[in-house]
């Protein structure tokens, strides 16, 4: 059973930044996919970046292309999301989750239903 813990959110003035990170531990395969997904209030969970275990496959949304960074670190089971430039529209809760056993394509990477691990998730807010 694989768990996953999200740490790093919080509260922060338009412009800023924010690094997020996702531990994983239980994993039974070293094949994986982790993707960052996010759901403001009254809205649907939304794709933000995923990227596999060899970190050589990664997908952003249209909407954080150029400010926002995923990154992983195998050593640590870490993966993290370093959000520059933070807008207002990125205050969401963000939850990290995962697919053990594959490198998901584009077409199933940024669907929720595509991860069978989920984290609790961690609030960002982005002050206007």
């Amino acid at each position: 059973q694989v768990q996953l813990v999200e740490s790093g959110g919080g509260l922060v003035q338009a412009g800023g930044s924010l690094r997020l990170s996702c531990a994983a531990s239980g994993r039974a395969t070293s094949r994986y996919t982790v993707g960052w997904f996010r759901q403001a209030p009254g809205k649907e969970r939304a794709f933000v970046a995923s990227i596999d275990w060899s970190a050589t496959t990664t997908y952003y949304a249209n909407s954080v292309k150029g400010r926002f960074t995923i990154s992983s670190d195998n050593a640590k089971n870490t993966v993290d999301l370093q959000m520059n430039s933070l807008k207002p529209e990125d205050t969401a809760a963000y939850y990290c989750a995962t697919r053990e056993g594959f490198s998901l394509p584009s077409s199933q990477a940024i669907s929720s239903t595509a991860y069978n691990y989920w984290g609790q998730g961690t609030q960002v807010t982005v002050s206007s």
